[in-house]
């Protein structure tokens, strides 16, 4: 629902299987399409396939799940899932599975810390710009800006206090008729984060879940290192999710890694790029720098903070990150100069940390 690979898994010296006390861990991969319109990949060791195999599917499953209620597109059957909200929550109350009334419930009670960024209440304004991207992508493509009346118009409609939550019932109600909301700025990286905190109390807690570029990773990786290795995509590069391709590598477990972008999702007009990440301020893409990386624990606040981030200058958000507990960034401005914040430091490669 948000972008396609922004981060790569650089995994060294895995060919052999590693002795713990009695019992040997092995390296396996799965990898699945599909869910939130990208590859997720699953990568764990674990004392045998069979295990992996049973773990890697029940992880599937939850992620299909997650996606199935996250959908803002597409209806299933005997599910009151977002497209149903969007669609009916406005004439009356809608019972919504847990899963989804937690999540918007949470993106509410987090809104107010994002300093007037991301709000999920502004589907109206996004879905103008989604519409104008698949046109760009259409054969033969249409080349039309959305039109700044349409777009403020559009608006008027984003108030979150017009979402009425019933947590005893499970219940969302939209006074707004024409207000819409869209979860793509931190639905994947959320239900990454639930799937690996059941697999943390899993038979494979050692693993790195690759969600199309949300990177949660689990306990540290059974081939003698202390830490997985997440290597930063640089913006420019054209060589795809390769080590040459990198800024830089963190080396970390138990934390997530989420980048925002310009360079993933758009379409150009005229010679300028129009991508996905929308400021509220301005109903255009933001233009403050070229990506941002966010690593904390909790993969949903990775998210949607990175979302956050890359809609403020570069100096007001190196303030708001100061004053986070637990999250630290790398920027990656507009002529290419890269700036990270200083608690990420004990994990990059640039600044000597390693693997071990």
């Amino acid at each position: 629902m948000k972008r396609t690979l922004a981060l790569f898994v650089c995994l060294l010296n895995l060919s052999a299987p590693l002795a713990i006390g009695e019992t040997t861990h092995s390296k396996y991969s799965h990898s699945f399409f599909n869910t939130f319109d990208t590859v997720i990949t699953i990568i764990g060791y674990a004392r045998d396939k069979d295990i992996f195999d049973e773990v890697a599917a029940a992880a599937q499953e939850k992620f299909t799940y997650y996606h199935k209620m996250y959908d803002q597109y597409h209806a299933y059957e005997g599910v009151n899932n977002l497209y149903v909200v969007n669609r009916e929550a406005h004439l009356s109350p809608v019972e919504v599975p847990e899963p989804l009334f937690d999540l918007i419930l949470w993106c509410i009670q987090k809104q107010p810390d994002l300093a007037g960024t991301v709000n999920i209440a502004m589907g109206s304004v996004l879905d103008i710009w989604h519409d104008a991207r698949e046109e760009a992508e259409s054969i033969p493509p249409t080349f039309a800006l959305p039109d700044m009346e349409t777009l403020r118009e559009a608006a008027r409609h984003t108030a979150i206090d017009n979402v009425v939550l019933n947590e005893e019932e499970k219940t969302i109600f939209i006074k707004d008729p024409n207000l819409t909301l869209n979860l793509g700025a931190v639905a994947k990286g959320y239900a990454a984060e639930m799937v690996a905190e059941w697999m943390l109390e899993s038979a494979m807690p050692s693993f790195i879940i690759n969600a199309g570029g949300n990177i949660r990773t689990g306990n540290a990786p059974l081939d003698g290192r202390s830490a997985w290795g997440v290597a930063v995509q640089d913006p420019e590069s054209m060589l795809g999710n390769t080590e040459q391709s990198s800024l830089d590598t963190l080396y970390l477990h138990d934390l997530s890694v989420v980048t925002s972008g310009d360079y993933q999702r758009f379409f150009t007009v005229n010679g300028k790029r129009y991508h996905h990440i929308i400021s509220p301020q301005t109903l255009f893409p933001s233009e403050h720098m070229r990506a941002i990386t966010v690593v904390t624990r909790h993969s949903g606040w990775a998210d949607l903070l990175s979302t956050a981030l890359f809609l403020m200058p570069y100096e007001e958000g190196a303030d708001f990150v100061a004053g986070l507990e637990g999250v630290g960034a790398i920027w990656v401005l507009n002529d290419m100069s890269v700036m990270m914040s200083e608690n990420l430091q004990q994990y990059s490669k640039a600044f000597g940390a390693t693997p071990h």
